[in-house]
């Protein structure tokens, strides 16, 4: 199983500004305790012992929070001078992996899967890049993304009203040395331009999760997901 974890904790929280206050969007407040403590909750009850937190806008306030180490797990700040975008902030953080392969996730998103079941499905695929899929109905807020029957990622669609289909959880178990294999630049998009352009050449692989997924980008899912932990079974 693998043991270390990204999270990509540098986002801005532009769409947030209204509601929280000039903090990184992972230290949101949710009932008093601030939001990537939930994830890394969620992380270090899944058996994660290493955690390198992606982190640039006022990094210092999650760094005074935190410190080190957080439930028995260590944690190590890969922080960017200026924005690298996802991909290049997971480049960066990479040289911080002692291990082959990497779970990485995103900082304002909760989704409540079993990493070892997506570690399971990825070394049964024998696959570089896994990605955790969540099933939803009547959304337009994000993208589709497309499976065959083998569970290899055939396409990616746009956002626009579906009535169902498969969004990206944000959360992934990467190949190291297959990530850094690519010359993408300093600054870019691992969603955009890695995910969408390379799953056409590489067999990347998706796998359904049914459990609870939100993300806090917008106002109305982060007071969603404040109602939600007040009855939710995720205690901390």
């Amino acid at each position: 199983m693998v043991k270390e974890a990204i999270v990509l904790a540098g986002g801005l929280g532009t769409r947030l500004r209204k509601v929280i206050k000039d903090v990184p969007k992972p230290m949101a407040d949710v009932n008093g305790k601030p939001f990537l403590k939930y994830l890394l909750t969620f992380l270090a009850k899944q058996k994660i012992e290493k955690v390198i937190l992606s982190v640039g806008y006022k990094y210092e306030i999650i760094k005074n929070y935190f410190g080190k180490s957080f439930l028995g797990m260590e944690l190590v700040y890969s922080v960017e001078s200026e924005p690298l975008g996802t991909g290049g902030g997971i480049r960066k953080s990479l040289s911080f992996i002692d291990s082959k392969e990497v779970f990485v996730m995103n900082g304002d998103t909760f989704f409540d899967v079993d990493l070892k079941k997506l570690f399971l499905f990825h070394k049964e695929k024998s696959s570089v890049l896994s990605v955790a899929l969540k099933p939803m109905k009547q959304f337009d807020r994000y993208g589709s993304v497309k499976l065959d029957r083998n569970k290899r990622i055939i396409g990616f669609e746009e956002k626009k009203y579906y009535e169902s289909g498969l969004i990206n959880g944000g959360i992934y178990l990467l190949n190291k040395d297959f990530f850094l294999s690519f010359d993408l630049g300093a600054k870019f998009s691992f969603e955009k331009d890695f995910l969408e352009k390379y799953y056409n050449f590489y067999a990347f692989y998706g796998l359904e999760f049914e459990e609870y997924f939100i993300d806090i980008g917008i106002p109305e899912d982060y007071e969603k997901f404040k109602d939600d932990m007040k009855k939710y079974k995720f205690r901390m």
